[in-house]
């Protein structure tokens, strides 16, 4: 047992470890344990939201304004993780390469670049926030009731964005205890600032749906202030200067290489799922749409954490590159799919056993709990594969061969996913079970493909 307690303080310290030199199995354990941690505390911004949300009078519309607002939401975080996937490649590398001084250069080019990017997306969002919502499939009485909620969070993408990059910087650099811990101090004044401001405190008044997305921002704000300290101040691997914000346009070319095709890889997801969220909408009407949203936002948070751990191939496939390290690269990969895998498999067996239970958790409505319950049960029967999915596109991304996930995303996605659920929903009268289908359809087919790829090991030559 203390040999265990051990190894979770040194995982939660922050101290800096060669991760080119200690066994494959610590290094992959030591990263994935404060990822997955830092991914789960990202995943319960939604929760906390839906839960505090889902007991609104208008529960029906605010819970469908929160999940639609995500999907949207999912293009910006779509630019940040692709942006944030360039960070980590390129600080990554130079880390491997002992040369932590590029490393911050590097991370100084990327945040430059991204803020420029975001600041105008953010914009656009805050000036047509009600017609998003209606794009989306929102009724225009829903969209009203919830344009506020949805014009905070778009206007907060810079810090989304912040908050996103700063990590896949600090995960670069090995030191994943700090990405962790600024997501807990974020969820931490979310879950008390929640309840707050929306159901109104003393003085301060009752903001219903719109006290949902400050609290979100507000606490979100203080975890970037948090990254920042450490980035711009504290005595870590990674410090950057001011003078390192200075343009560098051959830096910015290499950014935009690899970020390039990384965000286009999380935007054909994303637009993915918004087509889903809306053939939902329009196939099922407010109640199939909640229900999924619901379902979605519960299956995010079990498999963020998932997604952490795959980030842990992605920090040392780029780090054992820099050191030349290849074959151990490539060992690392399978090291955490295996244990990728046995997550995701314990995450099914829950979502059959207890999926009633967790609906229940944030809505009594009887049509949307039988909605999001059906969701997660066919959903679910992906799970395995998307775990190895997941893993071997962060291997990719790591190595900084981006292009190649992005085509298996457009392939899995746009020509298979899409079209499925167009016909099972629409064409073969299936509604939004057909929708539901093409998620762990679409997963396991990006998943052969993807370890096809892997093995045949193109991505060991990719220069950063």
């Amino acid at each position: 047992m203390t040999k265990y307690i051990k190894f979770f303080k040194r995982a939660f310290s922050g101290e800096e470890v060669d991760y080119t030199q200690i066994t494959i199995r610590s290094a992959v354990l030591l990263l994935a344990v404060p990822m997955m941690l830092e991914m789960a505390m990202e995943s319960v911004f939604a929760l906390v939201d839906l839960y505090f949300v889902g007991h609104l009078k208008e529960s029906g519309y605010a819970i469908q304004t929160v999940g639609l607002t995500e999907s949207v939401l999912s293009v910006m975080y779509s630019i940040a993780i692709g942006m944030s996937m360039a960070a980590t490649a390129l600080v990554a590398r130079r880390i491997g390469e002992k040369n932590p001084e590029q490393a911050s250069r590097s991370a100084a080019q990327v945040l430059l670049v991204s803020f420029v990017i975001t600041f105008i997306l953010s914009l656009f969002g805050v000036i047509y926030a009600e017609e998003i919502l209606i794009l989306m499939g929102s009724k225009p009485e829903a969209a009203a009731y919830g344009k506020d909620f949805t014009r905070i969070m778009m206007g907060s993408s810079v810090i989304i964005m912040l908050l996103f990059l700063i990590n896949g910087i600090f995960r670069g650099a090995g030191n994943a205890a700090i990405a962790m811990k600024s997501l807990w101090i974020a969820n931490i004044v979310n879950i008390i600032l929640c309840p707050v401001l929306i159901k109104g405190f003393g003085p301060i008044p009752a903001m219903g749906l719109t006290g949902a997305a400050l609290a979100t921002t507000i606490g979100r704000s203080i975890g970037v202030i948090y990254q920042l300290y450490h980035l711009l101040v504290a005595d870590t691997q990674i410090r950057i200067a001011l003078p390192y914000f200075t343009p560098d346009f051959k830096q910015i070319k290499a950014i935009v290489k690899i970020a390039t095709p990384g965000i286009f890889q999380f935007v054909i997801a994303s637009c993915s799922w918004i087509f889903l969220a809306q053939l939902v909408a329009t196939t099922g009407g407010e109640n199939a749409s909640a229900g999924y949203q619901t379902a979605l936002r519960l299956m995010m948070f079990f498999i963020l954490p998932a997604w952490g751990l795959s980030n842990a191939a992605s920090t040392l496939v780029g780090q054992n590159m820099g050191a030349n390290e290849m074959l151990r690269a490539e060992q690392s990969v399978m090291k955490t799919v295996k244990y990728n895998v046995i997550f995701m498999l314990a995450v099914s067996l829950i979502f059959f056993l207890l999926g009633d239970f967790l609906v229940g958790f944030f809505t009594q409505e009887t049509e949307i709990k039988e909605f999001a319950k059906n969701a997660l049960h066919i959903m679910s029967v992906g799970f395995i594969f998307y775990g190895m999915g997941m893993v071997l596109i962060n291997a990719f991304n790591g190595a900084g061969d981006t292009w190649t996930p992005t085509w298996v995303n457009f392939f899995g996605f746009w020509l298979f996913q899409i079209p499925l659920a167009y016909f099972l929903s629409k064409h073969f009268g299936m509604g939004p079970k057909g929708v539901f289908i093409s998620i762990p359809a679409a997963e396991t087919l990006i998943t052969i493909v993807a370890f096809i790829l892997f093995k045949k090991g193109k991505w060991k030559t990719v220069k950063v």
